[in-house]
């Protein structure tokens, strides 16, 4: 992690999508989900004073049109969850201690799976916080890696930034999902790493 204070002010974490409705017992559960969850807060606690900046997403859902389905496919349309003002769309628990720079929300009336797309209630995105803080490095970590991670990473090296996925402080909704994504993140010059700071992780 980083050693000085300007290597901290260069690098951001951005928490994606850590809610009970990608957990398991939530409407789209992520398998390990839960885990993740706990282990990302362990993550923040050990190195959260490495980062300028730390930063949450969630899907925000108000009206986002066929992205929810009564009969989904789970490729383009899913259940609902992360209802806008639900329990299920709040930071799961496991969160609760942590002092976040900036909490964003998506999917108000779109799919929405970057995090590039949220907005914190200012309409502050999360373009404009990275370059006001002067970031250069992103670490990625939450729910789901083959989905929100993957397209958060994915944008973030298409605006310049240098993106790690922290793996361990992920999981897909599938294994091949998350294979596949993994080729495609790091064929994008996405770094896979380990966080290095959770025991047993």
């Amino acid at each position: 992690m980083a050693d000085t204070p300007g290597a901290r002010a260069r690098r951001a974490l951005v928490i994606v999508d850590v809610q009970p409705t990608f957990c398991e017992g939530g409407a789209l559960a992520v398998p390990g989900g839960e885990a993740v969850a706990y282990r990302i807060a362990a993550y923040v606690a050990a190195a959260g004073d490495d980062y300028g900046l730390v930063v949450t997403t969630q899907d925000w859902h108000i009206d986002p049109g066929d992205h929810f389905s009564a009969d989904p496919d789970y490729v383009d349309t899913w259940p609902p969850h992360g209802v806008a003002g639900t329990p299920q769309a709040r930071l799961h628990p496991a969160l609760s201690g942590l002092r976040a720079d900036a909490a964003l929300r998506k999917g108000h009336y779109s799919a929405a799976y970057s995090g590039f797309e949220a907005v914190a209630d200012d309409g502050a995105d999360l373009e404009a916080l990275l370059r006001t803080c002067g970031t250069e490095v992103i670490d990625v970590v939450g729910l789901a890696q083959s989905h929100c991670v993957k397209e958060t990473a994915l944008d973030g090296v298409a605006r310049g930034y240098r993106v790690r996925v922290l793996t361990d402080l992920t999981e897909p909704v599938s294994p091949g999902l998350g294979r596949a994504a993994r080729e495609v993140m790091a064929a994008a010059g996405v770094e896979l790493v380990r966080s290095g700071l959770v025991p047993g992780a």
